[in-house]
């Protein structure tokens, strides 16, 4: 597998018409009604357009608002942020490094014992990748993050 992570258009054309909305269209997806609020199995969730490797499992907390939300990134440059001033406020929005697909947005109200932050995504924007599937999708190295949990 490529560690080259970008946006191409048979990626894009792959991509549910959700996804897409997501990912390209800055949109947020429905809470408590997306794929992924609720998963507690052990894997890493990557950039469903690009497969950019962005979160793990170990990171992964319930936050109570109905979206996956992460304490941190797996790697801290595989996420951008910018300032979000739609919806009438001032938010981070999270984007992927490599596509620039958007995944939701960063706030300052997660777990102190993480570092404050929550990562709060939208389902639509991510691929989980279980812990036993890593080697053979190409994401070996990550194998390492579970181990040494």
């Amino acid at each position: 597998m490529s560690n080259v992570y970008r946006k191409t258009e048979d990626a894009l054309r792959a991509l549910t018409e959700n996804q897409f909305h997501v990912t390209q269209q800055d949109a947020t997806e429905p809470a408590f009604r997306n794929e992924y609020w609720d998963n507690h199995d052990a894997g890493i969730y990557v950039d469903v357009v690009s497969g950019q490797p962005l979160f793990s499992s170990i990171d992964k907390f319930d936050s109570g608002t109905g979206w996956p939300s992460f304490t941190r990134p797996i790697d801290a440059e595989a996420i951008t942020t910018r300032t979000d001033r739609t919806l009438w406020s001032v938010r981070t929005e999270a984007r992927s490094s490599g596509a620039d697909s958007h995944l939701g947005h960063v706030f300052t109200d997660g777990p102190s014992s993480g570092g404050g932050l929550r990562y709060c995504m939208n389902s639509a924007a991510l691929r989980f990748v279980p812990v036993d599937q890593l080697d053979d999708e190409g994401y070996g190295e990550y194998r390492r993050l579970f181990d040494e949990a």
